[in-house]
């Protein structure tokens, strides 16, 4: 469970001392911070926050069933609710209104209902609900509080879905058979170490079978087993230990299984697992993360995905020759949609989405033949046009122990390279996660109002290889935050950046880095705006969900034989220190990082006298749903900067519950 997806004294710092070898991840080649540049527009204007956050965001998508339309998740009336569309283009109707975000959208086979999940102000005890696709009441088909359902799959008869299903009280997650007609649950697959978790991938065998994922909780390893159905008897397809196997889809036939894996590579790469055969085709060699997708109607295509640096691509693979035919998406982040399949009904056409630094995110229909695409919405404003947006680049610099780090650097327009303009570092969630060449609105918002951007990948990230991501593990905050303190080296080498205008910013993980910058390295960052990060990893531990403990450990270690780690990693072992102001940003009802860090916070700074303020959204989870919440906490993030960064007291945000 990673932070960001439910999904981290003095005297204990050898414990969490940094290896001083350099981390091995993909070659390429250093870049000359010199070669950052800032282009002429005199049109280039500060982006209104309002229009970011009336630019919509795109969800979870499906195809229907006869592939005439596309059920979509937008924010269009400020709310994730969901919509449709006709696949040839047309007005959107709006199928569901609620407070609370939709997401896992499927339709049942004769295409009447569409199945969905739904949590209650963020909280992330989601129950399945159904509405009919032609419009009418909602109905929610399991409520139960105590009981989180996720990834339904319907069964080939149309009347049982296989689910996962987790207790509040447990860590692990389970699998569960659900009659759609009856509302029934019965339980498949009951797991008893808390540090594991089931998820169904396909059907097989007409109805008798499963293929399912078992991963422990920080997805150093995944399983993949069959499962019998309703006996429930686990046969094991793939398994090592300290390797990933991930299964995305099974070909029609059921003999053949799209696998991601890093055994022998220690990278991702996508292959077909033939099951009688017991027998792997993988494709061509690839340094980068590459992740296999789903299989045509037919079965005679797969898709996969690759991340290089920052930037995905998407191609359609044979499975005869498993020759690779890339789809013609723009540069940027581009990723296959449609919840079950990304393929139409009739195989023709695939559901892909796509956003870039100066683009904002839309859905595409890829025509299957040609590979190329049409885009099928238009979510952001007019104003938001990619000419007067900030442009990035995919930088990489050296860290402390010549580790290579990349990160993505966004700069504004007509500034001089004169070394008085302020920066803001922006490191990502996770740990386990990646900063990605798409469209960021802190970014946007930051960047067209002068201020350098720079998202580092630093050590922990995916994407770069496993010894790379497990470079951190009980050592959160110590060489991943030097990493972070190269890439200001590297924007104030580029001649642009005051080092004395540097600020920091960023949620759950990045919270948490935020807070370890300010308080371990307070010479370093003049301001630092946190979301929903963490304090104190033993307070962390005593408040978090039971699965998230599990992730804690893996990360730290066990908070009573490892103390010494937990204290290490903790900001507030440094707080003392700090000398930045510190503005936290939370959600009243986030189970990732708990309400009580963001108030451990404010405390400590109130009473050490630092400027600081908090501010708590009700009804909000991990991370900001309601547009509301995002223009606010937003226009508070920029009048935070200026003030600190630039001087200035403009003062725009909104009120909000603190």
């Amino acid at each position: 469970m990673r932070f960001s997806q439910l999904a981290a004294s003095a005297a204990f710092l050898f414990v969490a001392a940094p290896v001083s070898a350099q981390v091995a991840s993909p070659q390429r080649a250093v870049t000359d911070p010199r070669s950052i540049d800032s282009p002429a527009n005199a049109d280039a204007q500060p982006v209104p926050v309002e229009d970011l956050a009336y630019s919509r965001t795109l969800g979870a998508t499906s195809w229907s069933r006869d592939g005439k339309e596309i059920y979509l998740v937008t924010s269009l009336t400020g709310r994730n609710n969901i919509w449709k569309i006709p696949a040839s283009g047309g007005w959107p109707v709006q199928l569901t209104r609620s407070d609370d975000s939709q997401s896992g959208l499927i339709p049942s086979p004769d295409g009447k209902l569409l199945y969905f999940l739904q949590d209650q102000g963020g909280n992330e005890q989601y129950d399945v609900y159904a509405v009919p696709t032609q419009g009418g009441a909602v109905r929610n088909l399991t409520n139960t509080p105590e009981l989180r359902e996720t990834t339904p799959l319907i069964g080939p008869d149309g009347k049982t879905a296989v689910m996962a299903t987790k207790l509040k009280t447990e860590g692990q997650v389970n699998l569960a058979l659900f009659d759609l007609g009856t509302g029934k649950t019965t339980p498949l697959v009951k797991e008893s170490d808390p540090q594991l978790r089931w998820s169904p991938t396909a059907w097989i065998d007409g109805g008798k079978a499963i293929i399912a994922a078992r991963e422990n909780s920080d997805s150093t390893v995944a399983e993949i087993w069959r499962v019998d159905v309703p006996s429930g008897k686990a046969t094991l397809i793939l398994g090592k230990a300290k390797t990933i196997y991930e299964a995305a889809d099974v070909s029609p036939d059921g003999k053949l299984i799209a696998v991601t894996t890093n055994e022998g590579t220690g990278q991702l790469r996508a292959a077909l697992y033939d099951i009688a055969a017991k027998r792997w085709r993988a494709l061509k060699p690839t340094p980068w993360a590459q992740s296999a997708g789903g299989f045509s109607p037919d079965g005679r295509s797969f898709t996969v995905r690759t991340i290089e640096d920052g930037r995905s691509t998407v191609a359609l693979v044979d499975v005869a020759t498993l020759a690779e035919r890339p789809l013609a998406l723009p540069p940027g982040l581009n990723s296959l949609s449609g919840g079950e399949t990304s393929f139409s009904p009739d195989g023709r056409r695939l559901l892909a989405s796509h956003s870039g630094a100066d683009t904002t995110a839309d859905l595409h229909i890829v025509d299957v033949a040609s590979g190329q695409p049409s885009p099928v919405t238009a979510l952001g404003l007019a104003s938001l046009t990619p000419a007067n947006l900030p442009k990035s680049q995919v930088v990489t610099y050296k860290s402390f122990d010549g580790t290579l780090v990349s990160a993505i650097v966004t700069v504004p327009f007509n500034l001089k390279r004169d070394g008085s303009n302020p920066a803001i570092l922006l490191p990502h969630g996770g740990p386990t996660g990646q900063s990605q060449d798409g469209f960021n609105r802190t970014a946007t918002a930051l960047a067209s109002r002068g201020y350098i951007v720079m998202q580092p990948n630093v050590r922990g990230s995916t994407g770069y290889g496993q010894a790379f991501q497990t470079a951190n593990y009980q050592d959160l905050g110590g060489g991943d935050l030097k990493d972070v303190i190269a890439g200001k080296q590297f924007l104030v080498a580029s001649g642009y950046v005051d080092p004395k205008k540097v600020g920091i910013t960023g949620g759950s993980y990045g919270g948490f880095m935020t807070l370890m910058a300010v308080a371990k390295t307070p010479d370093e960052f003049a301001a630092g705006v946190q979301l929903f990060g963490i304090i104190n990893w033993f307070s962390m531990y005593e408040q978090a969900d039971p699965l998230l403990k599990e992730y804690i450990v893996s990360l730290l270690g066990d908070p009573v034989k490892d103390k010494g780690v937990y204290t290490a990693t903790s900001p507030m072992t440094f707080i003392k220190d700090i000398k930045a102001p510190l503005l936290s940003l939370q959600g009243e009802n986030d189970i990732r990082v708990p309400r009580g860090q963001a108030q451990e916070v404010a405390d400590i700074l109130k009473a050490k006298g630092t400027p600081n303020d908090v501010v708590f959204y009700p009804a909000e989870g991990h991370g900001f749903a309601k547009r509301e919440n995002q223009i606010d906490s937003l226009k508070r993030t920029i009048d935070w900067f200026d003030k600190y960064l630039k001087g200035s007291s403009a003062g725009t945000a909104a009120g909000a519950s603190q």
